[in-house]
């Protein structure tokens, strides 16, 4: 029988929605500078420079680094964003090779930015997986992976 596990992580940030939306759809590829902690290095290997509500992007994540990584060693994965809707500013991701699938069968994730009361906004992302056996963890440390790298986004965004 199929574990799937689905978690939800959010936070609150400063940035509108459409300035956080469109800076993490627009810069992926400068994570690594940003966040040397938790990327080696990301880049674009298919689909459209720029992904829109009807693209297809493929990126490349290479290692990845987790504090507590359920696994030794770098964490890779080949990620396809099939949707992105700008009108109501969330981003799909779908995990499609590297070593992410060691763990899970399938890894899916939803990032949507919706406006807070306080002017700022909400950050939420839901991770679905699959897992491939019994053992393999949660993905908390991805959704935990996933605001801290949400909020160093915003403190970014808060500079200019």
């Amino acid at each position: 029988m199929a574990q799937i596990a689905k978690i939800d992580a959010q936070a609150e940030i400063k940035s509108s929605p459409d300035k956080f939306h469109g800076f993490f759809k627009n810069n992926i590829t400068s994570f690594p500078q940003m966040f040397p902690q938790i990327f080696k290095s990301v880049e674009v290997v298919g689909g459209d420079s720029e992904p829109t509500c009807s693209s297809l992007i493929l990126v490349r994540v290479s290692s990845m680094r987790f504090e507590s990584q359920p696994r030794e060693g770098p964490v890779t994965a080949k990620i396809k964003i099939p949707a992105v809707d700008d009108e109501i500013t969330s981003i799909n991701f779908v995990v499609l090779d590297g070593d992410v699938l060691k763990l899970y069968k399938t890894f899916k994730a939803k990032l949507e930015i919706s406006k807070a009361g306080n002017g700022g906004s909400t950050v939420k992302w839901t991770l679905e997986v699959e897992k491939a056996n019994a053992n393999a963890p949660e993905p908390k440390l991805y959704a935990d992976h996933a605001i801290k790298v949400s909020k160093g986004i915003d403190a970014y965004l808060g500079r200019d």
